[in-house]
Parts: C-alpha cells; structure tokens; sequence
C-alpha cells in the first residue's frame, strides 16, 4: 500500500513539473494532456467518495467516517435462512439470501452516494456564494479594486472566454481535483492517517513549481500559496466526503481570478473616460 501510495503521489509531480513542460505543448494541448493523465491516474490508483456518519460511526485513522456496516446487508441472517436438515446448508435458501444482500448493498451505496453528492452540492454551492461575494466586495473598494485590476496586464495565451469556460474548468479543476481530492486524499489519510491532509496539502503545492517557473512567478511564494489553498481544498474534501465541494470552491476561485481583474480595469478606465469628459465640458475655455 505505501509504495501504491508514493507513486500516487510522486508520478503527477514528475508529470507536471517535467514531462509536461517537455513537451512544449500549447494551451489546448496542455488542457487536454492533463485531462487524459488524470484519468488514468483515477483508472489507475482508484478514486472513491467517502461517506461518514457525524453522530454513529467512528473516526478512521485520516478523519473520514463510514455509516455503511462493514457486513453486507442480510449476512448475519444467511445462517438462519439457509441451514437445512443436520445444519447442513441450503444452497436454495442461500442463494436467494445472497441476492437478496446484494440488492440491499445497492440500495445502500446508492442511498450513500446520494448523500454525499447532495452534501458536495450544498457545501459547493455555499463555497460558490462566497467567493462571488468576496470578489464583489474587492471589486467596490477602490483601492482593491486598483489592485486587482494590474492583473489584468496578464495576458493568456487564448481568448478570456475560452480560459474560463474550457481550460479553468477541465485542464484545472477537473485534473487537479481528480488527481489530489479524488486520487491521493483517500491514500494519504488510510496510509498516514492524520498527516494524510498536510502531505496532500505537501503535494499540491509542489504541483505549481512548474507553471510557476513558467509564468517568472516566485517559486516559494507559489508553493506556499498553493499549498495553503490545498489544505482549504482538502479539508473541504474531508469535511464532505466528496470532490465536488472542493472542485466548486476551485473553480470559483480560478475562474474569478481571471474574470475580477478585467472587470476592474474596465471600470477603471470608464472611470477615467468619465472624469475626463466631465473636466472637459467644466473648462471654460473649452
């Protein structure tokens, strides 16, 4: 299990702050390449929603807690249901009980899957609100709004609105959630328990070296930031059982990283167009 573990880890670092790079790729291809490397990480490692039960079930050794019973459904009745004569086992009597237990699973991890979708959702949607808020507020204060808008002298390498409906959402949230919520997460807290979520952080900070290196960013500065968003991420991940929560909260994030700024450079210099237009008609020479 560790070494299924490190290679979780240590393979989407190799991938993305040296093969990647290497293959000097533009920003389709890199969209795409990270799309299809985090699918086979999850074809490969295994991803799995985690569900828990705050009042009923115990802590496990990474925090998660699981209210499905360790026994299938109708297992400690198959003794009862299926002895025949001198306690010899009725294969017929048996068989319908395991169907019976093997539809009862269903039901249960359906039910299970739904309530850790639904908790996803809410605490995603609730992630969602806040950030359209944060950004709103940042974007009414002058001097935020100031600072926000010298981001906007970044340009991408494709059209803004290709960025945030294509890229952000599949070469970012989808690939990174998939590879460290969905993949590593669950590895790190069953393998190290509760330094699963500081190694996962760890990790999704090491992840940005490259593309930090790229844009002529700070590469400690970046790793700091990135790292700290992930413990954010992961501890969202945790809290909900789900991916989906911590992949609303990143999209958000991202997409209004790239939306905020443009937004505050064009009220900036509406703003300027107006105050010049007005000094103009109050010259009395003019």
């Amino acid at each position: 299990m560790i070494a299924k573990t490190l290679a979780a880890v240590s393979l989407p670092l190799l991938w993305h702050n040296w093969l990647l790079p290497r293959l000097r790729l533009g920003p389709r291809g890199r969209t795409a390449a990270n799309a299809v490397f985090a699918t086979a990480c999850a074809a490969a490692f295994g991803i799995r929603e985690t569900d828990y039960d705050l009042h009923a079930a115990p802590h496990h050794a990474g925090g998660y807690r699981d209210s499905v019973p360790t026994r299938p459904i109708g297992e400690a009745r198959l003794g009862s249901l299926g002895v025949g004569p001198c306690g010899l086992p009725d294969r017929r009597v048996s068989r319908g009980a395991g169907c019976s237990a093997r539809v009862g699973n269903e039901v249960v991890a359906r039910h299970r899957a739904g309530r850790v979708a639904h908790r996803g959702l809410c605490w995603g949607g609730a992630s969602l609100v806040a950030v359209a808020v944060g950004y709103g507020t940042a974007l009414a204060i002058p001097p935020v709004r100031t600072r926000l808008a010298e981001f906007a002298t970044r340009a991408t390498e494709v059209d803004l609105a290709e960025w945030v409906v294509v890229h952000i959402p599949i070469g970012t949230v989808y690939s990174e959630e998939l590879i460290f919520r969905g993949v590593l997460d669950p590895l790190l807290d069953e393998e190290f328990g509760p330094l699963g979520i500081w190694l996962g952080a760890t990790a999704f900070g090491l992840w940005h070296i490259g593309p930090a290196r790229a844009a002529g960013d700070s590469v400690l500065a970046t790793i700091a930031a990135t790292a700290s968003a992930g413990l954010i991420l992961g501890l969202l991940r945790r809290r909900t059982g789900s991916a989906i929560a911590p992949a609303l909260l990143h999209l958000a994030v991202n997409a209004g990283g790239a939306i905020a700024p443009r937004i505050a450079l064009r009220a900036i210099r509406t703003g300027r167009a107006g105050t010049d237009t007005l000094d103009v008609r109050r010259d009395p020479c003019g």
